[in-house]
């Protein structure tokens, strides 16, 4: 009989996560801590990163009310559309460090 050749298994997501946890602990060890400056400026980022988008949503609804005379029909909730959407991005990009 002729043995088939085993496949490779599908990752497991226990030993990916493994893994990255030991790529950021061998960095760590290699560069240490971040600097204060540094911890700031990526405070400053996440703080850009929710607010433009909130912004921008209310900018948009206010330009539309404006323009068909509906109060706060469109700003309301492109608002709370661009605060959801910074609240995802800035969720996305603090998981991704």
């Amino acid at each position: 009989m002729t043995e088939k050749p085993s496949e490779p298994p599908e990752t497991d997501p226990l030993i990916d996560e493994i893994r990255k946890h030991r790529r950021l602990h061998d960095r760590w060890l290699r560069e240490g801590d971040m600097s204060v400056g540094r911890r700031l400026a990526q405070i400053g980022v996440l703080g850009w990163i929710f607010v433009l988008p909130t912004l921008a949503g209310l900018f948009f609804g206010r330009w539309l009310d404006a323009r068909f005379e509906t109060g706060i029909f469109w700003s309301a909730p492109l608002m709370l559309l661009g605060l959801c959407i910074g609240g995802w991005t800035a969720w996305k990009w603090m998981n991704a460090r």
